[in-house]
This record gives structure tokens, sequence and C-alpha cells, in this order.
């Protein structure tokens, strides 16, 4: 469903629009080659009041409609796919802490995370559990005012330069019934950060393991009134974070799209440019159709979201379609440019490589095709 958006949504976009070109596009592939974190640009991205846009006013947020949010989030993953997607993730954490604490740790949590003084990070799987993130051997055991941490978290993206991480955690029994949520800052003692991981691609976005040792979280960090409620939070904050998964490879689609298109259109073979060769023309129609397509699919979901629909199965599917649509559009570039694809001097063989990391992470699209498929049969099998 298309909707024009009220003057200031529409201002903003184009703010965002011009941040991408100006600041953001130019600096990624020297971001990504000095596997340098780009802090400085969330640092301008909560001066211009951009880390906080789906939440509550009375928590410093701008409170403007989570498909609108998505639209910034696509266009900064246009400019840099590392910096859409820590946004994702600085918003998806900040959500699971938002939306299920009690109102003193809210007061108390929330504000830093919304004016981007601190910047998030989600904390769920384990190196022996990640499609089957219920089977967490991470444990949290009561000590008077404290819980005590034991473990080792991992793919955490933000992981070493996160200030605030949201951390489930086994409190209780076997199963998801024993998982408790809680928030834990980056100089807890008693946690440390494994060095980041050698990934394929996003290399300015760092990945690592949290390390827990006997490390005292206090008790008002368990996030809610009680024990238990763990797996539910982060499961709910997962619905959020998917769509922001598929709005950063709708992003990262169109870039690739982009840069073929640009250069196809100056690229001249037998006398005329490329783009005028059917077996070209299609491949470029086949990119901007899915690109589309993903955009068309998050755009709806998001929008039954803030119209208070429940959005498990919508946002699986557009999980799965955005990314698997962008590691086709990245895969197709390379096409596109021939072997000077497939070299260094042109960003889309590094679209490629980062395609392939939204297919798998906050759960791989086998597990949005099983979210998907028990959601429309019913079954827990």
């Amino acid at each position: 469903m298309i909707h024009r958006l009220p003057e200031e949504q529409q201002a903003l976009l184009e703010l965002v629009e011009g941040f991408r070109r100006e600041t953001v596009a130019p600096q990624a592939d020297r971001w990504e080659r000095e596997h340098a974190f780009p802090r400085p640009v969330f640092d301008q991205l909560a001066a211009m009041d951009l880390t906080g846009l789906p939440f509550g006013e009375d928590v410093g947020g701008s409170q403007i409609p989570f498909a609108t949010y998505l639209m910034v989030v696509e266009e900064l993953a246009r400019g840099h796919l590392a910096v859409g997607l820590g946004l994702s993730v600085h918003t998806l954490a900040t959500w699971g802490i938002d939306a299920h604490a009690t109102a003193p740790q809210r007061e108390q949590l929330v504000p830093a995370l919304v004016a981007g003084r601190a910047l998030g990070a989600y904390s769920l799987s384990e190196p022996g559990s990640g499609s089957d993130a219920a089977a967490m051997t991470t444990v949290a055991r009561r000590d008077g005012e404290v819980y005590r941490l034991d473990g080792v978290k991992a793919w955490v993206t933000h992981g070493g330069i996160a200030d605030r991480y949201l951390v489930m955690a086994r409190t209780g029994e076997a199963g998801a019934r024993g998982i408790s949520a809680f928030v834990v800052d980056a100089d807890q003692p008693g946690l440390t950060v494994a060095a980041p991981e050698q990934k394929m691609g996003m290399w300015a976005s760092p990945t690592a393991q949290l390390v827990f040792e006997d490390a005292p979280v206090p008790v008002d960090r368990l996030i809610g009134d009680e024990e238990g409620t763990g797996f539910r939070i982060a499961m709910a904050s997962l619905d959020g974070g998917r769509l922001g998964i598929a709005a950063c490879a709708t992003g990262l689609a169109q870039a690739a799209l982009d840069a073929a298109l640009g250069y196809a259109r100056e690229r001249e073979q037998f006398g005329r440019p490329i783009a005028e060769f059917q077996g070209v023309s299609f491949l470029l129609a086949d990119m901007a159709t899915r690109t589309e397509a993903s955009r068309t699919l998050w755009q709806s979901a998001a929008d039954r979201r803030d119209h208070g629909f429940d959005v498990t199965r919508t946002a699986a599917m557009s999980k799965l379609f955005a990314t698997d649509a962008a590691m086709q559009t990245t895969t197709d570039a390379v096409q596109v440019f021939g072997g000077y694809g497939y070299t260094t001097d042109f960003p889309v063989e590094r679209y490629m490589r980062e395609a392939k990391v939204l297919q798998i992470v906050e759960g791989t699209n086998q597990i949005q095709r099983l979210v998907i498929g028990r959601q429309l049969t019913g079954s827990r099998g």
C-alpha cells in the first residue's frame, strides 16, 4: 500500500538521502578496507535525531511510524550496509528494552540509547545454539542483589564497541521458559570481549563473542517484573529486527542496481552501450523488479505493524524474500560488470559479499521458512 508521507517525514528522508550521498557512500570503501567501525557517523546520526526515530517522545524519541524509520534504514544501507545494519541492530536492542522494561528501568536505561549517547547490541546466539536459541547454556544465578552470569554469547553485532547489551541467559528450567533478559553495560566486571570474527564481508561492522565469567549483574537489570520472559522478549524483538534486515537488503540491492545500471550505460561493446543489449537489459529488469518487490513487501509488513497487527509471519516473509533477492541482485551486478566486477576496483564485489550475511543473521532463511510454515499450518513441527 502506498501512502503519501507527511511533509515533515518527507523532509526527513530527503535529509537522510543527502547524508547518504555526501557523507556515507563516499567513505564506505575506506571504512571496509580499514576494518573501521564508523562511530563518528553514528554520532552524526545521533546529532540528527536518527537513533531514536520509532520510540516515544517520553523517552526522547521522535515517535514516527516504523515504516518511515525503515525507509531511513534502507537509505543508509544503500550508502553502506554497516551503517544501515548498525542502526537496525541498535534499534532492535533498544526496542527490546523499551517495550518490556518496568517504568523505572525504562526511565533509567532507554533515553541514552534513544539519544545515541549509548550504542546498543543484541545478544541471543551462542556457539552451540544459533537457530535453536532456546538451547542456550549461558546461565544467570541469583546471588542476593545480583545475578552471576557465566557463559559465552556469539555472533554479537557491535561486540566490543557497544555501550549496552541486551543479553539472554538461563535463569531456570531447560527450554524457552527458563530464559530471562538482562541489560549489561560494556564495563560490566566479569565481561570480556573476544577478538572480532574474521568475516567474508561487513568488515566495518565488528562481530564478536561476549564471555561472562561470574559477572555480577545487578538484579534491577533483569528486564521486566519476573524471570522467564526473556525468550518472548527476544522473539518479539526479532519481528522488528527482521524488517530492519529486509530494509537493509533492499538498500544494498538498490546500490547494486545503481552501480550496474550506471556501468551498463557507459561501457561500450560492439560500438554501443551494453545496456542496449537484451541480455544485459533483461538482467537489469529482473534486478529492478526484485528490488521493488522487496521494498513493497517490507513496507506492507511495516504498515501492518504500525496499525497494531501481528507481523511475525510477514516479517519473516520480508526478511526471506528481500535477502534472497539481494543475493541474486548483487550476483547479477557482478555479472553486468564482467571481469571488472570480480575486482576490488568496483564496489559490486563488496555488495555480493555483504549480501550473503543477510541470509544468515537474525534467523537464517531456512528458519524464516520454518516460521512461515508454522504460521500457515499452525504446526509446531
